[in-house]
């Protein structure tokens, strides 16, 4: 029997239909491959295309590679945005959390955000300052900071990167420090920044800027 339940009509796709199918594929894949690892045979196999059809869509491998990147990127800014309707000092815990986390559980591929790991494309730092530079304009809102805090709170989360990378690298049934032990230390090294030595930032109490 034709077009049965069993035997549909495939659906022809748009080019970004198309291309967002692609992506999301290799996007699932880097979650355990590394992105130089990526086999496109197997993400064309798996779209139903042929190898030759995706690089229609993408013209090098290259290329197929940075839009998962950076859909990747754009990923970890949707995960560890935080709620406008909780207090300041808790958006930057609970940023703080989930960028740990986010590291934690993607560690090969965050090591392809910070050194290129694997993709020599200088537009992949362009995908790393940007989940930086937001994640920093995230601070500064939830605060209400100064625009002269602003250096401040991006090596800040300079910081915090290396820390969670360096934390993930350990066994997690052997890890010292636990993630609550890591987000606050990261909490008491924003607050020095912050102009005190008490481990309390100036900031703290800040509701947005311009309020009190």
């Amino acid at each position: 029997m034709l077009n049965s339940v069993s035997d549909p009509v495939r659906r022809r796709l748009s080019a970004e239909d198309r291309r967002r199918q692609l992506v999301g594929i290799g996007l699932s894949r880097i979650v355990d491959t590394p992105i130089q690892d990526l086999s496109l045979d197997a993400v064309a196999a798996e779209a139903g295309i042929s190898r030759g059809l995706l690089f229609h869509y993408f013209p090098t491998k290259t290329d197929f590679y940075l839009a998962c990147i950076a859909a990747a990127g754009r990923r970890i800014l949707r995960n560890t945005a935080p709620s406008s309707d909780d207090p300041g000092p808790e958006q930057v815990r609970s940023m703080l959390v989930a960028m740990i986390e986010q590291i934690d559980r993607r560690r090969a591929f965050y090591l392809t955000l910070v050194h290129g790991s694997g993709v020599a494309d200088p537009r992949v730092s362009e995908v790393y300052d940007s989940v930086r530079s937001v994640s920093t304009d995230r601070v500064m809102a939830a605060l209400g900071l100064d625009a002269a805090a602003y250096d401040l709170v991006h090596a800040w989360w300079a910081y915090v990167e290396d820390r969670a990378l360096s934390w993930s690298a350990e066994p997690a049934d052997g890890r010292t420090t636990s993630l609550e032990d890591l987000v606050a230390h990261c909490e008491r090294v924003l607050a020095l920044l912050g102009g005190t030595g008490s481990g309390q930032p100036t900031w703290s109490t800040a509701g947005p800027a311009g309020t009190s």
